[in-house]
């Protein structure tokens, strides 16, 4: 596979990836509506930074154990209990009317939490590991037959397609702000921590199915 095969499908291959709906996509949304378009730049930068430690980690021999049933099933059951803790924040603070559009501009957090909550999020998430450990290991080892550059044409066509979704999407919530009232937007805050709840509850369920059999 010469270089530019590889950086298209590397690319095709992390847009299949980052339309799925996700965790990540809901903190991009809600964050958003907070903080603008630069959100999903650095989430994604956050999440980037990530992937390349767990890069380096499948390249050293990493893949095998995370594919044990005690370590995927840990790794579901934590992360199950972070996105729970945080669905159950955004709904609760906004039923309670804790947050509106108004608190959310006036409360930015710094860079460096969005770039956190990237890598945290996708820590959180079981398939995100499951899916390097197995379609991203065979990736990694197809790219490396043509050595460590191609290696880096195929991070940078995988990072490219989180970069622009992710980019996307706050853009369009930034820019369509204006038209949203605060009832709409707790109600998006309530849809996105329910979906979170949601996920929760797989990924503990996910885990102790590994974990028990």
């Amino acid at each position: 596979m010469n270089l530019s095969t590889l950086f298209i499908t590397a690319l095709l291959l992390g847009f299949s990836g980052a339309l799925m709906p996700g965790p990540l996509l809901v903190v991009d949304i809600n964050e958003s509506y907070k903080q603008g378009a630069k959100v999903g730049p650095l989430l994604i930068l956050g999440h980037g930074l990530l992937e390349l430690i767990l890069v380096i980690g499948l390249t050293c021999g990493l893949g095998p154990i995370l594919l044990k049933p005690l370590v995927k099933g840990s790794i579901a059951i934590v992360g199950g209990f972070v996105l729970l803790w945080m669905g159950g924040a955004m709904v609760i603070n906004a039923w309670q009317h804790k947050i509106s559009l108004e608190i959310a501009a006036q409360g930015k957090p710094a860079r460096k939490s969005l770039l956190f909550a990237g890598a945290l999020v996708s820590v959180s998430n079981p398939y995100w590991i499951l899916w390097w450990a197995t379609i991203g290991l065979a990736y990694i080892s197809i790219a490396l037959q043509a050595g460590w550059v191609a290696l880096g044409v195929f991070l940078c066509g995988h990072f490219l397609a989180d970069l622009l979704w992710y980019s996307g999407v706050s853009w369009v919530i930034a820019s369509g702000k204006e038209v949203f009232s605060d009832k709409i937007y707790r109600i998006v805050i309530i849809v996105c921590g329910l979906f979170l709840i949601f996920l929760a509850f797989y990924f503990i369920w996910f885990g102790q199915y590994f974990l028990l059999n």
